[in-house]
């Protein structure tokens, strides 16, 4: 079989017309050109150069071997240029692990759209909180985990060799009253001293973010329930069974529920969530990750 790199000499000759014009344009050496189009002309069988005073020419021979030539390289370059193109399309399987209220919002939309977008492109929805997603990702049962971490909530400091982080929102923290509080700016926690709270069962999570809030207060709060499920959240807000602090996301996720509860920023320094995706790092960047990481950047308001 002749080789597809001595053909590339050939028809480098052609079009330069001397030994030492095709040897420039491939950064190799005349020498070194005439020495594998000698090698050639004995895979052809023919001879395929004949000497023109100081120069060579192709023969009958030759030129009809850089027609073929033409053909087999515009066909390997057209194949480069395709798997090129496809190792840039976004493809194959993608884990995602989020907690609920950024899928409700933000993650089922992206999902529509990478169906639309990318056909070849495999989404896989994991509903995991933050720890269970970070464990996720860490045991590489997922490739994409989105958390978050409350500004006044501290937390160990990740490792940048173990994560890659991209940041996605920041989300702020209101504060839930029943309708009737009749509050129409922002609310000094100092006036719910003595009003029952309602945070979630985990300790390092929105329980934490309630005890920080009301401490800077100079307080510490009545903590009544441990709910989860921001739906029931808001039940018990509209039902006057306490107050919360409700991520904007959350209200947006329980729209209708949020419709009988009464949504105010708090006095003092801003309450803010800080929503980011996590990866593994790797040596180069997979298309299909970074295509669901621009899917879930919400878009700039």
């Amino acid at each position: 079989m002749l080789d597809p790199a001595r053909l590339l000499l050939l028809r480098e000759l052609a079009d330069r017309g001397t030994m030492t014009a095709a040897a420039t344009a491939l950064g190799r050496t005349s020498s070194a050109v005439s020495q594998q189009l000698a090698v050639l002309e004995r895979e052809a069988g023919v001879p395929l150069l004949e000497r023109d005073g100081r120069r060579v020419r192709l023969t009958p021979e030759g030129v009809r071997l850089v027609a073929h030539a033409r053909i087999v390289l515009g066909a390997l370059e057209t194949a480069e240029r395709d798997l090129r193109a496809a190792a840039d399309t976004p493809r194959g399987p993608v884990g995602l692990a989020c907690f609920s209220t950024f899928a409700a919002v933000h993650v089922v939309p992206a999902l529509v759209a990478a169906r639309e977008r990318f056909p070849e492109l495999r989404v896989s929805l994991n509903e995991l909180e933050p720890p269970e997603a970070l464990a996720a990702l860490r045991a590489r049962h997922c490739d994409v985990a989105v958390r978050y971490t409350y500004d006044l909530v501290p937390e160990p400091a990740l490792s940048t060799d173990e994560f890659t982080a991209h940041p996605l929102a920041a989300d702020p923290i209101l504060l839930a009253l029943p309708a009737a509080h009749g509050a129409a700016a922002a609310v000094d926690l100092r006036d719910l001293a003595d009003t029952p709270w309602i945070v979630g069962s985990r300790e390092d999570g929105s329980a934490a973010l309630v005890r920080a809030a009301c401490a800077q207060a100079g307080f510490a709060p009545r903590i009544a329930h441990a709910v989860d499920d921001y739906h029931l959240v808001l039940r018990m807000v509209a039902n006057g069974l306490g107050v919360a602090l409700l991520p904007r996301l959350a209200a947006r996720a329980h729209a209708l529920t949020a419709a009988d509860v009464a949504l105010r920023p708090a006095r003092g320094p801003e309450l803010t969530r800080r929503i980011h995706a996590l990866t593994l790092p790797a040596p180069s960047a997979r298309p299909a990750v970074d295509a669901v990481l621009a899917l879930l950047r919400p878009p700039v308001a």
